[in-house]
């Protein structure tokens, strides 16, 4: 066990106990070298006070209400010196939430048993002595047996631990689905009565161990859990609206399901957060927007794309995600309908494609793709038309997606053709790459000189209207086709 704990670590633990200090790795570091992993933080315990701690190690911080400590730890490699703060926390004392989220005081204790008892579940209340190389083990409620049995159980009463901090509610889901643990009987039911105490908690923290949950192996089960006792609804609500939903023939599950499964291949396949984000929300426009054609009995689904990416933005927004995040889940929701036939696409719609969620994320609105067909109980899509679809977006990407990908720029237009910026300048900018948009072997530097030496002789309502003609003319062209075809292949 010893080789799995850094020297930077025991040598602090070390320090502690050689001034007459108890010293202890506490909490999830130890729960996780006990399932026989790598730590990914290292919690350390003592019996010292803030002040103490800093008297032992002088080159330290304090800067905060919890009586954490941040030594500074040195390392030097090739010359250049890095520092890495790590945290120091004195026993503390169980105090009076009152808030639901904080305890109204910090109380420092003199025996680790104080301590241990204040934390949320067995599993995370155990400590270990590694400084003389026992590995001795602090366990006073039965923690490694749960850990053998796979359970999630609190320390004493759930309704005590889960009244301290209501976010505790969330995290007893999220290790379930990390570990794949079991949340015990009694601590579960409790979860459910207490569901409505997350009202209390803020949104941050919600949506901190909502990510945790969706990048865990066991994602497709913590959302069910987070259903199924009534956690959900304080999280994403929407999500609920598509249980006992049914689909068109396409489909053998609900639209409840169907997320989930499509969640579910998107964590086996280790993609990104945005992407399983993405993937969660991509239908959940699909209960406001089911229609029945009672002609072909069969459930229609049209805009729910559009209606997707509507509640996503007040999901996105309440759950107070960085707008980096939100702009790229938006999109992937937003278009996760494009029309993917290699046989009867243009090059100029895969082009646009690309436009409309980015060369950065136009592999990522593939994978979205690829687990929405695997969500609905399908074999995996057809390898040929994928490879061939695949190979246009290869294609695509080569050509100029972007004004700034021309071969005439800005500058061009002022030094070459004496143009003022303006409206004027950026409309014909924008024609250009409609026209280079619709075929790529038209971005040379001859063609589009002769063809802003035409644009440049008509006014700005002329061009004006002319670039909103070429778009609207395209977009019906190819909205048209997309609509013709989702009809065909009963995709809504």
């Amino acid at each position: 066990m010893k080789h799995k704990i850094p020297n930077k670590i025991i040598k602090i633990l070390q320090e502690l106990q050689s001034a007459d200090f108890e010293a202890y790795l506490v909490g999830g570091c130890v729960r996780d070298l006990l399932l026989g992993g790598e730590p990914k933080d290292w919690d350390i315990t003592t019996n010292a006070n803030p002040e103490e701690i800093q008297k032992v190690f002088p080159d330290s911080v304090y800067e905060n209400s919890f009586g954490t400590v941040g030594v500074k730890s040195r390392t030097e490699k090739e010359g250049v010196e890095s520092v890495e703060i790590i945290e120091i926390t004195p026993y503390r004392l169980e105090a009076k939430y009152s808030d639901k989220r904080h305890p109204d005081e910090v109380r420092f204790a003199r025996n680790i048993e104080d301590d241990l008892k204040r934390r949320d579940f067995t599993i995370n209340a155990m400590a270990m002595n590694v400084a003389h190389e026992t590995f001795e083990i602090v366990d006073l409620f039965s923690g490694q047996e749960d850990l053998k049995n796979k359970i999630i159980r609190t320390v004493g009463e759930p309704s005590e631990r889960f009244e301290e901090d209501a976010l505790r509610l969330l995290r007893a889901i999220r290790f379930s689905a990390q570990l794949g643990f079991e949340i015990e009987k009694v601590t579960r039911e409790t979860i459910k009565e207490k569901a409505s105490s997350l009202e209390h908690v803020s949104m941050e923290r919600i949506r901190d161990e909502f990510v945790k949950t969706i990048m865990s192996k066991g994602a497709f089960d913590g959302i069910g859990t987070a259903k199924e006792l009534g956690i959900l609804k304080y999280i994403i609500p929407e999500l609920e609206e598509g249980d006992g939903v049914e689909q068109s023939r396409g489909h053998i599950y609900t639209v409840w399901e169907h997320n989930l499964k499509a969640l579910d291949y998107a964590v086996s396949q280790n993609w990104s957060f945005e992407v399983r984000l993405a993937v969660l929300l991509h239908d959940i426009g699909k209960p406001r927007s089911r229609r029945r054609d009672n002609v072909k009995k069969i459930w229609t689904f049209y805009g729910h794309d559009v209606i997707g990416e509507r509640m996503s933005v007040k999901i996105l927004n309440r759950l107070k995600f960085s707008k980096k995040t939100t702009d790229t889940v938006l999109k992937l929701v937003r278009y996760h309908m494009f029309f993917a036939d290699p046989d009867k696409i243009t090059l100029s719609a895969v082009r646009r494609m690309i436009v409309n969620v980015g060369e950065d994320h136009i592999w990522d609105l593939m994978n979205v793709r690829i687990a929405d067909r695997m969500g609905m109980g399908r074999p995996k899509a057809e390898p040929y038309r994928l490879r061939k679809y695949e190979s246009m977006i290869e294609e695509a990407l080569r050509d100029p997606l972007s004004v700034g990908m021309l071969k005439i720029n800005g500058n061009d237009l002022m030094k070459k053709f004496h143009m003022k910026p303006g409206p004027k300048f950026g409309q014909i900018l924008n024609i250009l790459l409609e026209d280079v948009l619709d075929d790529s072997e038209k971005n040379t530097e001859e063609y589009l000189s002769k063809r802003v030496l035409d644009l440049n002789k008509m006014s700005e309502e002329e061009l004006k209207k002319l670039g909103e003609e070429a778009k609207e003319k395209k977009d019906e062209l190819e909205q048209g086709e997309i609509g013709k075809l989702r009809k065909k292949w009963n995709v809504g």
